[in-house]
């Protein structure tokens, strides 16, 4: 029984940990930081924290061409392209709304799971990823949803990052990670990307200079980091003491926790269609989340 509640106490430790990625994202950007610099700072935070706890592990490994090529595409579809789309938008969208954008991973995962042979064809997910593309709609659509109806192209910015982690995720359970755990390969992929966002910053004049004074946009920059290491891995842990079907609950807390934190932190408020949204979408994740008897 004490297990259970500990187990328990990490799912919720570990939601509103990567809840509280999306408003201090938003802080980041909130006084003009670009977002490639943003990436950059992001990346070395992260190959820091988790080159760390791989050598505190004992868990380092070689590196060959094959694992090479493979954590340089992690890199770029699990974090660079991704995370660019997501600075940009929000930069223009109310924390909370991407929070609920990002909850599309796990239906958008369905139908790439089907291309790619890994799931087989389920009327019940097909509903949920229903649910999650009008969810979209009552964001983008009507007139009352944003606070500002020039928002909506920047929504379907936001779009690209869960297709693209999605997309991540699959691939991974496709073709796997080349003898590496998670943790080595968020390692490896955040250390490569490091130096593919140093060159696109240095490239655009993004530059972000991490000498004092220090303003929000760096605390907001700095806790996003470092949170997001923190909840990555205690992901992984999670899984493997309590299983992929525990551990992927997590997706509602995520969402929850955003739009918590965006109204507590950011004093964000939001219309009646974007509650609507995040009930269909709470739905949608609960059609397509992995069952015991499927794979997870």
């Amino acid at each position: 029984m004490r297990q259970r509640w500990v187990l328990l106490a990490a799912l919720i430790a570990i939601g509103a940990a990567w809840g509280m990625t999306q408003p201090m994202a938003k802080v980041a950007v909130s006084e003009g930081y670009q977002h490639f610099g943003l990436i950059f700072w992001q990346m070395v935070i992260g190959a820091v924290l988790l080159g760390t706890v791989t050598w505190m592990r004992g868990a380092w490994f070689k590196l060959t061409r094959s694992r090479l090529a493979f954590l340089t595409m992690i890199a770029l579809i699990g974090t660079v392209l991704p995370n660019s789309a997501s600075y940009q938008a929000a930069a223009h969208l109310p924390s909370g709304v991407m929070s609920i954008v990002l909850s599309l991973v796990p239906m958008l995962a369905f139908p790439i799971a089907l291309v790619l042979g890994l799931e087989r064809f389920s009327g019940v997910r097909l509903i949920g990823l229903s649910l999650g593309l009008v969810g979209v709609a009552l964001i983008a659509l009507p007139k009352a949803s944003l606070p500002d109806p020039a928002m909506v192209g920047w929504v379907m910015v936001a779009l690209v990052a869960p297709i693209f982690y999605a997309s991540e995720g699959n691939i991974v359970s496709k073709w796997g990670t080349h003898g590496l755990d998670a943790v080595q390969v968020l390692f490896g992929a955040s250390s490569i990307g490091a130096v593919l966002a140093l060159f696109l910053t240095l490239a655009t004049g993004q530059w972000i200079d991490p000498r004092p004074p220090y303003g929000a946009p760096d605390g907001g920059l700095v806790a996003s980091a470092v949170l997001h290491a923190f909840a990555y891995t205690g992901y992984v842990w999670l899984v493997g003491r309590a299983g992929a079907v525990f551990a992927v609950q997590v997706s509602y807390l995520v969402t929850g926790f955003g739009i918590v934190w965006a109204i507590l932190l950011l004093s964000e408020a939001y219309s009646p269609y974007i509650w609507a949204a995040l009930g269909l979408m709470f739905t949608g994740l609960f059609l397509v989340q992995p069952r015991k008897y499927e794979r997870s």
